[in-house]
Formats: structure tokens, C-alpha cells, sequence
């Protein structure tokens, strides 16, 4: 009587089963759990608190002058978001604790007849004779789409005119950028129209 148990052909040696094993717990995480991302900031519920704040749709005289580009990815705001009265040119939607602002340009009349006008619908020959921008002064540079405005704080190193070129440095880097006078205070980067 034989007491050896029957060869198993099929069995893995204990190595190679030990291997398998180890590849199975450290296999990477599947690929929608390594590309979730964080909640975003639903931009319809924006755009619609934004009408309802200026009261006036898209596209409409005091309304904004685009919807709000989907493109945009913002944080979700846990908390109340923000919108401040509108200026001549813009109305400001901001979330302070997930600290993003973004400006939403609006529509004016003067805008609508007269393309060749600036933000707050004063046409460039009826800027004032005295520098729009002074060197030293802190000033919002502005890049604008068609339906978006991205602004940061930024400095003046030089005096100039609407309309006109100026050097400005951002507080985050030490590098300089050309932008345009567009208003008192605000200047817009080259290259965003």
C-alpha cells in the first residue's frame, strides 16, 4: 500500500501562490477612485444667483454679457456664497471659505451700440488728461473671456492712461507683465480680450 498522497499536477508551488497573492493586495486602487476629485461649484446655480441679482438675463442690457463658462472647475462652497453689488462693469461672485472669486462681466447699453468702448462704456478719447494708473498703486489685473474675468492683486510700476501699456508685479511672483489700462485701478493682461 502506497502512503504517498497523488502527485497534483495543477498545484502551484508555494512561491508562485505566494507572489499571486501579494499582486492581488498591492494592485493599484481602479481608475475612478484615483481620479476622484473634490466636489465642484455647481456654475448654473452661479449664473442663476447672478440674474437674480442684477436682474436682468444673459445677454440682456444689465444682465451678464455671456453665460458662465462650464468649462471653469471651482470648489463646492460649503458655505453662503457671496455677490457683491455690481459695479459699472462687473458683478462679483466670490466663496470665502473655499477662497475663490470670480467676476462676471455684464452687459451694458453703451457696450451694446458702441464696441469701442471700455468696461464702464466711456469710449478711450474721453479718458481723463491724468494717468488712470499710478506707479506704486495696487491694481486688479483682469484676464477676460467672453464669459469669464479672472482677477488678482497686483502693482503698478509705472503711471499710464486708459487704453495705454503699463508694467505691473504680482504679489505672488517677482516677475513683471505687460498689461492694458482698462479703468481706474484695473488692468488687463495681453492676450485676453
Amino acid at each position: 500500500m502506497n502512503r504517498n498522497p497523488p502527485a497534483m499536477h495543477n498545484a502551484r508551488p508555494p512561491l508562485a501562490l505566494a507572489a499571486a497573492m501579494t499582486a492581488a493586495l498591492i494592485a493599484p486602487a481602479p481608475l475612478a477612485a484615483q481620479n476622484a476629485l473634490p466636489p465642484a461649484q455647481d456654475l448654473g446655480q452661479l449664473e442663476r444667483m447672478v440674474v437674480a441679482s442684477v436682474g436682468a438675463d444673459v445677454g440682456m442690457p444689465g444682465g451678464p454679457m455671456a453665460p458662465i463658462d462650464r468649462r471653469m472647475r471651482l470648489a463646492a462652497c460649503p458655505g453662503a456664497i457671496q455677490i457683491d453689488p455690481p459695479s459699472a462693469s462687473s458683478v462679483t461672485v466670490r466663496c470665502t471659505t473655499s477662497g475663490w472669486r470670480l467676476r462676471v462681466p455684464l452687459m451694458r447699453e453703451a457696450m451694446a451700440m458702441n464696441p469701442g468702448t471700455t468696461a464702464t462704456g466711456v469710449g478711450y478719447a474721453a479718458a481723463s488728461a491724468s494717468a488712470a494708473v499710478r506707479k506704486g498703486d495696487p491694481v486688479q489685473l483682469v484676464a477676460q473671456g467672453s464669459a469669464f474675468s479672472i482677477s488678482i492683486d497686483a502693482t503698478a510700476m509705472e503711471d499710464a492712461d486708459v487704453g495705454r501699456r503699463v508694467r505691473v508685479a504680482t504679489n505672488s511672483k517677482s516677475s513683471t507683465l505687460f498689461a492694458e489700462v482698462i479703468d481706474v485701478g484695473r488692468v488687463r493682461l495681453i492676450g485676453f480680450k
